[in-house]
């Protein structure tokens, strides 16, 4: 049995009636962009969270890079994130005019340690970008208890943690914006690519409607700083409109399998994910490390089961960021973790059975190390 790292093609099958009536519906109605769907979508996503505003974009990229504009972040202005997330979080600073800071990452949660931010805030720092990653929140308590001191702005980027809370408060709701990707394989995926932002700003509210389309308020007239083309479809607004009243049933799933392969792989060397206290976790992947990381990967490939590295190459590290002036070294947790960590198959429609192959053969190659 060959079992992918994701894979949606069961859970379509099993909502695929919803889906395609889904894109009959977007299609007879008679409006393809920024119609009721749109709409819709984004008041349920704001009740969802309670907070008064949404705005749906065409990524989760363009969320962050729409969010740090609607917030106020361009040129010359430093941003405050990790290293230990995907590239585009970074991509989205860069593109906004703004230089990225990192700053290191808890050993055990792979989260931002939120206590090296003021060992970082300059006067060009404008925003702190705290990432919730892997389906657990930052420390968001403390995030914004510096953010205050130094008056900063917080967008969080929630691209891994639908559906997550810290202290009860949803991931989403505890910055001035979040930035929300909805790109297949997050716990609400679209059927491409997705995204949106939340915020309990009118005057964010506002900015974001205009840059997603342009910088217009009106057809053909640019009210403001110009923005760019980002907006939400209606067919991906109405699945995911669909989805996300059954996004308790994933969370349920999720944890599910999570719990299954923390009993099946007690003692066996493997780090487990660790979750920090105050957390309410969703599983978007399941972390675990070991110091054989690549001889097991490999050795799970032989037995055709995939596993997966988030994320093999730190930012910081990356050639593409070389002018930042960065070292190996400079972020020693981040990059240790880089070393050890990958994920193991997680999403809703991984059986119990396939859960007990991965669980029987890391047993197995663990035991041969």
């Amino acid at each position: 049995m060959s079992i992918k790292v994701w894979n949606y093609l069961a859970e379509y099958d099993a909502e695929r009636a919803d889906v395609l009536d889904a894109v009959d519906t977007v299609f007879r109605s008679g409006r393809l962009i920024l119609g009721p769907c749109v709409e819709a979508f984004e008041r349920a996503f704001a009740d969802r969270h309670g907070v008064p505003h949404c705005v749906g974009v065409d990524n989760g990229t363009n969320a962050l890079v729409l969010g740090l504009r609607a917030l106020g972040v361009g040129d010359g202005d430093e941003v405050v994130t990790v290293a230990n997330t995907a590239a585009p979080t970074v991509v989205a600073i860069d593109a906004v005019g703004a230089t990225p800071v990192f700053v290191d990452v808890h050993p055990e949660t792979y989260l931002m340690d939120v206590e090296r931010i003021p060992d970082v805030v300059t006067e060009r720092t404008k925003c702190l970008l705290p990432v919730h990653l892997y389906g657990q929140c930052v420390d968001m308590t403390a995030l914004t208890a510096h953010a205050a001191t130094f008056g900063l702005a917080v967008l969080e980027d929630c691209a891994q943690a639908h559906g997550a809370r810290r202290h009860g408060r949803p991931a989403g709701t505890m910055g001035d914006a979040a930035a929300f990707s909805f790109y297949p394989t997050k716990v609400l995926g679209a059927y491409g690519d997705a995204g949106a932002v939340l915020t309990s700003s009118a005057t964010v509210d506002a900015a974001l409607r205009r840059l997603r389309y342009y910088g217009m308020e009106d057809r053909y007239y640019v009210e403001a700083t110009p923005g760019h083309n980002s907006r939400l479809d209606e067919v991906q607004a109405e699945i995911l409109r669909r989805k996300l009243t059954r996004l308790d049933d994933y969370l349920a799933a999720r944890r599910a399998i999570a719990a299954r392969y923390a009993e099946g792989l007690a003692g066996t060397g493997l780090v487990l994910p660790s979750l920090a206290p105050g957390n309410d976790h969703v599983y978007y992947l399941y972390v675990v490390r070991h110091p054989e990381r690549d001889t097991i990967i490999a050795e799970m490939a032989r037995r055709d089961i995939a596993l997966n590295v988030s994320y093999r190459w730190p930012v910081h590290t990356m050639k593409g960021f070389a002018r930042l002036g960065h070292r190996t070294g400079d972020l020693p947790a981040t990059e240790r973790a880089a070393d050890e960590i990958f994920s193991l198959p997680m999403y809703p429609s991984l059986t119990k059975a396939e859960q007990d192959l991965v669980v029987e053969a890391l047993r197995e190659v663990l035991a041969a190390l």
